[in-house]
């Protein structure tokens, strides 16, 4: 059988990303599809395409065929090498339909043994599932404790039935945000993919979280964390001062003698789950300009008062 470059045949070199791997699948899909393309050829591009992709998709089928696919070239004689079914385990069977097994090449399924995608009764000949899609989504931190419903606008591409060509079109989906929902999460919306092709089903969307910068608020997982400016007195004296939280206001107790960067927790106040995050306060000392001759004579008598060197043990 003859080796296959599937990197030749996406047109990507063999460090590529996974992104720049889906991009060009995507570019040659809607170049080759039988049912919008006219090159004579459309329908055997369309089949090495969707194999290659199917390989380099996939991590542990890439780095297998990256293990040897550096000493072969295009079109050369090839055989797997000795043991590479108890190696890698992708030997045996593969993916069916009908009965029949899935349409690649001899040499993917000497490697890996099916395929990922399957042959239908369509006009084309083809049933394949419509391709997975990616975005990302930004939230009010306010939504994520709450949870919420949001109306978004994505692209994605179908089949545009005056022409048959793909093309991109505007899809607006109303999303609904969980109560805790983390930074980094992802919310799947089953068949709110790409159309499927030759009458296979749609893909899947995935939307993933992100939080839009808060104008108090940090997240770290699911705790909250929250820069609280005080004044020296009540950082020396101690003190009861408000402190917003994600659900209103509360009283924090500042013990007496606290300095700049103490942290202090508010059990329980930030994102819910089980258990639910903490808020984290870190005190702020913030002093009073001394802007007037009044001012500047407090100071200057609380500097004879209370003499105290913070650099002390600094050998300055």
């Amino acid at each position: 059988m003859e080796y296959k470059d599937y990197y030749k045949i996406l047109g990507v070199s063999r460090d590529a990303s996974q992104d720049e791997i889906k991009r060009a699948y995507r570019k040659l899909a809607r170049k080759y599809h039988p049912d919008v393309s006219k090159e004579p050829d459309a329908e055997e591009k369309f089949k090495e395409v969707n194999e290659a992709y199917e390989v380099l998709k996939d991590p542990e089928k890439r780095k297998a065929y990256d293990q040897f696919g550096a000493h072969w070239k295009e079109g050369q004689g090839f055989q797997p090498p000795p043991g590479w079914e108890e190696q890698f385990g992708f030997g045996g069977g593969g993916y069916t339909e009908g009965g029949r097994t899935a349409d690649f090449s001899e040499f993917f399924e000497a490697l890996f043994g099916g395929g990922g995608f399957r042959r239908g009764r369509a006009r084309s000949g083809f049933r394949m599932r419509g391709e997975d899609l990616h975005a990302k989504v930004y939230i009010d931190l306010e939504d994520a404790y709450r949870g919420a419903t949001q109306t978004l606008t994505l692209s994605v591409p179908e089949v545009d039935p005056a022409t048959g060509r793909l093309v991109d079109k505007q899809k607006r989906l109303q999303v609904k945000i969980p109560k805790g929902i983390r930074e980094g999460q992802k919310i799947r919306l089953a068949g709110q993919g790409a159309p499927g092709m030759g009458g296979g089903p749609a893909g899947d969307l995935y939307l993933e979280v992100h939080f839009k910068p808060h104008r108090w608020f940090k997240v770290e997982g699911k705790d909250i964390y929250l820069d609280l400016p005080v004044t020296p007195w009540e950082a020396a004296l101690g003190a009861k001062v408000p402190v917003p939280t994600l659900e209103g206001k509360v009283e924090l107790r500042i013990p007496p003698g606290s300095q700049t960067d103490r942290k202090l927790r508010l059990k329980g106040k930030g994102l819910p789950g089980t258990p639910a995050g903490d808020q984290y306060v870190i005190l702020k000392i913030h002093t009073p300009p001394a802007d007037t001759e009044d001012k500047k004579r407090f100071y200057e008598e609380m500097a004879r008062k209370m003499p105290f060197n913070p650099r002390q043990g600094m050998g300055v």
